[in-house]
């Protein structure tokens, strides 16, 4: 039987809450599934690490997690303690570190779930956003001189490399090919970004003459604010920098109906390295410790973490699990409008995977 090794990282606030619900379902898939199982290591690495050794995660930390199978990641973020310690301490020391260069963000209505666009359906907003996750605008390049002058200044540099460019538009061009659509819009900014964006523009023509089935179009990062809003439907496949990838992916999470429902995969597409999943709703101080996390996002985040291990079955059954669950209403936590509680909606979807008819019909 094969045995997968799981590294489990609650991190901060709602993830020691969500981090082990995704655990409970895969051990209730587990139970249920004769063909594998999962080792589980548990690392306390985050905020309350830092107030203890004054670093968010060991220096030897990338060794203790370099052997797993996958990394199932909660959030990093206290309101104790500066945001760029927590996320260049924990988040982005593991996904640099494992060179984790592709960050995939699947956004679709689930059912049951009532989106904030009154005119778009379920089948008019089904995307799948990939994230540039190692260099760009989150490259760590610039600095601070003469704090505390007034001639204080600070950089960030927008570094981008044409290997990093690359090989990111090649895996979005690769995805939407997979895609029924075969579609894919590259996000750019070139009109004001002069260099590296037009770099990109470049790269982005360069590498879509390996794809021909694609059809692709060019977007301005401001203008497709609005096109997520106002012609969803136009959109499958979407491609962009760290920065302009972050932001549009939080609209669109919100415009699926709540940031609590949104997965994401930090993929190391070449496998040298573990690739890690975690929800994008980030740590949630404010309800921290009440149990009404939405659990829904680390729950399709275990999805992804099982197709990236070839198990496909199992992931197409707890999808089926998590559809079954939002798709009845008194199962919505308070991001959805409900009052259901975390326990709530892990055991309804541990519960569904336990049905015997269900796993016969997936």
């Amino acid at each position: 039987m094969k045995t997968y090794q799981i590294a489990t990282i609650p991190g901060d606030g709602i993830g020691k809450e969500v981090v082990p619900a995704g655990r409970e379902v895969l051990a209730a898939l587990a139970a249920e599934t004769h063909g594998f199982r999962f080792q589980f290591e548990d690392f306390d690495w985050g905020g309350d690490y830092y107030r203890k050794h004054g670093v968010m995660m060991p220096a030897d930390g990338l060794d203790a997690l370099r052997g797993k199978d996958a990394i199932l990641f909660g959030s990093a973020g206290d309101p104790d303690i500066p945001d760029h310690i927590t996320l260049w301490g924990l988040r982005l020391k593991i996904c640099q570190g494992f060179d984790q260069y592709a960050n995939v963000r699947p956004t679709r209505i689930l059912p049951g779930i009532d989106g904030p666009l009154k005119r778009c359906s379920a089948a008019d907003l089904n995307w799948v956003i990939v994230r540039e996750n190692s260099e760009g605008e989150y490259s760590g390049v610039g600095g601070r001189v003469h704090q505390g002058h007034p001639i204080e200044a600070a950089t960030d540099v927008s570094m981008m490399t044409r290997v990093g460019v690359e090989r990111i538009l090649r895996f979005a061009f690769r995805l939407a090919q997979s895609r029924p659509r075969k579609l894919l819009t590259v996000i750019t900014k070139s009109n004001a970004q002069r260099h590296a964006m037009v770099m990109w523009d470049e790269v982005a023509l360069e590498v879509s003459r390996d794809f021909p089935d694609v059809k692709w179009d060019k977007e301005l990062v401001d203008a497709a604010t609005a096109r997520m809003v106002n012609k969803p439907a136009t959109l499958d496949t979407i491609v962009a920098t760290n920065l302009h990838a972050d932001i549009l992916s939080d609209l669109a999470a919100a415009l699926a109906g709540s940031l609590g429902i949104a997965p994401t995969g930090n993929i190391d597409p070449e496998r040298r390295y573990p690739s890690m999943f975690e929800p994008i709703h980030g740590s949630a101080f404010d309800i921290m410790g009440k149990g009404l996390a939405n659990p829904v996002g680390t729950f399709w985040s275990v999805v992804m973490l099982l197709e990236h291990l070839g198990e496909h079955d199992a992931a197409a059954r707890v999808m089926a699990a998590i559809e079954h669950v939002t798709a009845d209403t008194s199962l919505h936590t308070g991001d959805l409008g409900g009052t259901a509680k975390t326990v709530d909606v892990t055991r309804a979807v541990c519960d569904f995977l336990a049905r015997k008819e269900e796993r016969k019909a997936a």
